[in-house]
């Protein structure tokens, strides 16, 4: 598909929703050889000039010297969240262990630093974290920053681990924000957008190191699910549930139990599921080589919570996604809203990921005050049916006062997101405090945050 068969198709749809807002590069298409891509080579960024620092006092200089830029982690968002047609700014060889204190339980990174480079760190000194998301591939201060998570009905997000940052702000200053002693500007800030400067620190929270099993169900009924959803979800520390919504089932359920504690993981049978009797891939055709070991062998938390093996691309990238919370006591009602879709959106999809995420005091984050349940997309590279499933999909999904992730495609408009998020005005004060020039923002924030 073209360039103008794209943004005709787009216009039909959004009317005068910019499509560059929602999905970058050249009108969406998929960007010509060369340039600067995201991991998934679906977003052109708008500008090459890509500076790349090792050290603070270097981003300090370049910071305060310039008008206009945004920071660049791994490039695992889907939409122009990170984007600018001025400048990108990289700490990723800004990857060492800063600190790691036993008494506080924190740890201190700098921020170019992954989960896969962090884990294995931690463990050995006799450390955790509380969750990771499926992939470790991705940078610590950019997943905080968007809200990024894993699973599991009493584990918050990511950002929740957070209790200090340091940034760079608009005239090269160099700024600590700590839980300790921010109080009730914090939960603002770790959540940020990219929106108050370069982050060059993170603090975590850190815990006690401990072993997770893995064991995979097949095809759980659906019927079963709705009618027994909160037992499913909470049948270990961590559950994800992998579909392509047809045939009534949910072909995979992923229950990651914390060996520690003796406590066994709920028996997924009783409701009408299989044990696996081999590894799997999400995508059940595709090989499990490169997935995280699951037969219920044990193994150090950062190489079971993930569902990728850090050692491995997870895929070619070749894909979309997109990622929408509700509420959980409306999970089940989402569910059936977008199962009902099911012969729309199966054809364009390799997989969606249902799992759950426990509310936080964070003012952008999706969970916000509410216990909550993330529908997850794994779209095909097919942009025109992508394009036209995301509003249906948040269409269904509306009741529940759905919320998108940050990084990821969807269509909602500036005033509906908006209005989904109380301390917006909060935070757009924060905002304007910290970069009252508006350097670090982009086109991205300035229609969904401002718009």
């Amino acid at each position: 598909m073209n360039k103008r068969t794209f943004l005709g198709l787009g216009a039909a749809i959004m009317g005068a929703t910019s499509l560059r807002s929602l999905f970058g590069g050249e009108g969406g298409a998929p960007p010509p050889a060369g340039g600067l891509t995201n991991w998934a080579g679906n977003l052109r960024y708008s500008t090459d000039n890509l500076v790349v620092f090792d050290s603070v006092e270097k981003v300090r200089e370049y910071v305060r010297t310039h008008d206009s830029m945004r920071t660049l982690g791994t490039r695992h968002c889907f939409n122009t969240i990170a984007d600018s047609s001025h400048a990108l700014v990289s700490v990723k060889p800004m990857d060492q262990v800063v600190s790691l204190d036993p008494t506080a339980k924190t740890v201190t990174i700098e921020a170019g630093m992954t989960y896969g480079q962090l884990g294995p760190y931690l463990h050995e000194k006799g450390f955790a974290l509380h969750n990771l998301a499926s992939l470790p591939h991705i940078s610590v201060a950019g997943a905080c920053a968007t809200a990024t998570h894993g699973s599991g009905v009493g584990n918050g997000n990511l950002s929740k681990a957070v209790s200090g940052m340091e940034l760079v702000t608009p005239d090269g200053d160099l700024v600590t924000i700590s839980r300790a002693k921010d109080g009730e500007a914090f939960p603002g800030a770790v959540v940020h957008l990219g929106a108050l400067g370069v982050v060059t620190k993170v603090t975590l929270d850190v815990e006690p190191t401990f072993q997770v099993s893995q064991e995979v169900y097949e095809n759980l009924p659906t019927a079963q699910l709705s009618e027994h959803f909160d037992a499913v979800m909470s049948a270990a520390y961590s559950v994800s549930l992998f579909t392509d919504w047809q045939k009534g089932r949910i072909s995979e359920v992923w229950v990651k139990r914390r060996v520690d504690g003796g406590i066994a993981a709920a028996d997924l049978t009783r409701y009408g599921a299989t044990r696996a009797t081999r590894n799997l891939h999400p995508i059940v055709e595709l090989s499990a080589e490169n997935c995280t070991e699951q037969m219920g062998v044990p193994g150090p938390w950062y190489d079971r919570l993930p569902h990728f093996r850090m050692g491995f691309t997870p895929s070619s990238g070749k894909e979309l996604q997109a990622e929408y919370f509700v509420p959980r006591e409306n999970a089940v009602d989402a569910i059936l809203a977008i199962e009902r879709l099911r012969d729309r959106i199966t054809p364009h999809l390799f997989i969606s990921e249902i799992r759950t995420i426990d509310a936080d005091d964070l003012w952008l984050s999706p969970c916000y005050k509410q216990p909550s349940v993330a529908i997850h997309f794994t779209w095909k590279p097919e942009w025109d049916a992508v394009l036209g499933l995301l509003p249906l999909i948040e269409k269904e999904l509306s009741p529940y006062k759905v919320r998108p992730h940050w990084g990821k495609l969807f269509t909602i408009e500036p005033a509906v997101l908006q209005s989904r998020y109380e301390r917006l005005g909060d935070f757009k004060n924060l905002a304007a405090k910290y970069d009252p020039r508006g350097k670090f923002r982009n086109e991205f924030l300035s229609r969904n945050l401002y718009g």
